[in-house]
């Protein structure tokens, strides 16, 4: 078993946070949005640890249910599940684990915030399925990538009001940006293989696209909070620190090479970062 502890560690991208950072983020900012401020510890400490366990057992599902799949595209051939160096009974074994280990936190908040688990839950384990069904999988993917905003608020307000749905909506249009990028490296393999993306769907509007889920997020999410900001300073620089990145990305991404794309997306976590920034700055309430 020993042996192959660096395998699991491959296996749930332990060495690649920024999947769990994407997720955090607006976890984070629902948290402080919904209390009106600092949430406490514990409720950090849940959201953190959960949304690790969380995003690292998805890979689990995932590496299982593409695993046919990803044999035959250049980034994902040599993952342990596809290589067969970690077998399929392990891999949904350690996703299990990892799954019930989150859910152990959720049962220390509240019964409003156990409910909305099982939906979580729900959507984390269809998302792989809906690559081979949805043109535009990336929006599954967002719902799920979403889902601790509505968490959030029913683990501080035992609740979700309509402001939290409404966030969940702006950011899963950031998902669609930054989970295109990631498409757009894999496009030749994929269409190849016959997997659907978003990258695919929108063909040459791809790189626009991009730009327009991304200005859609932050549209949002400043109309949702603006009349919320008690000292708007802090919000409106995060705002202008995460746009400006956007523009950023745009030129990473504008000649669509693997490399230019894959980086912008491994550098999404830090529009998150200046968005929660901005919202514990400026105490919105």
């Amino acid at each position: 078993m020993s042996h192959k502890f660096p395998l699991y560690l491959d296996l749930i991208r332990w060495n690649r946070p920024a999947g769990w950072l994407l997720l955090l983020w607006p976890s984070l900012s629902a948290l402080w949005i919904a209390a009106g401020g600092f949430p406490g510890w514990h409720l950090i400490a849940v959201f953190t640890l959960g949304t690790i366990l969380m995003r690292s057992a998805g890979c689990c599902i995932n590496d299982v249910a593409d695993r046919d799949f990803d044999m035959h595209v250049k980034r994902t051939a040599q993952r342990p599940v596809t290589s067969g160096q970690i077998s399929v009974k392990e891999a949904l074994a350690v996703g299990a684990v990892l799954a019930s280990a989150a859910f152990a936190l959720v049962l220390t908040t509240n019964a409003a915030t156990v409910r909305w688990s099982f939906a979580a839950l729900a959507v984390t384990v269809a998302y792989p399925y809906a690559k081979r069904f949805v043109s535009m999988p990336q929006a599954v993917l967002g719902v799920a990538f979403s889902f601790g905003i509505p968490m959030a608020f029913a683990a501080v307000r035992s609740e979700v009001p309509a402001q939290a749905w409404l966030l969940l909506l702006g950011n899963l249009f950031w998902v669609l940006a930054y989970d295109t990028e990631y498409a757009m490296v894999d496009r030749d393999d994929d269409l190849r293989i016959g997997m659907k993306t978003s990258a695919i769907t929108l063909g040459r509007w791809d790189v626009p696209a991009v730009l327009a889920f991304y200005s859609v997020h932050l549209a949002i999410w400043c109309w949702v909070l603006a009349p919320t900001l008690q000292r708007p300073t802090g919000w409106w620089l995060g705002v202008a620190l995460a746009a400006t990145q956007v523009v950023w990305h745009g030129t990473l991404i504008r000649t669509r090479t693997r490399e230019g794309c894959f980086k912008a997306f491994r550098m999404n976590h830090w529009v998150g970062m200046a968005l929660f920034a901005g919202i514990v700055t400026s105490s919105v309430g």
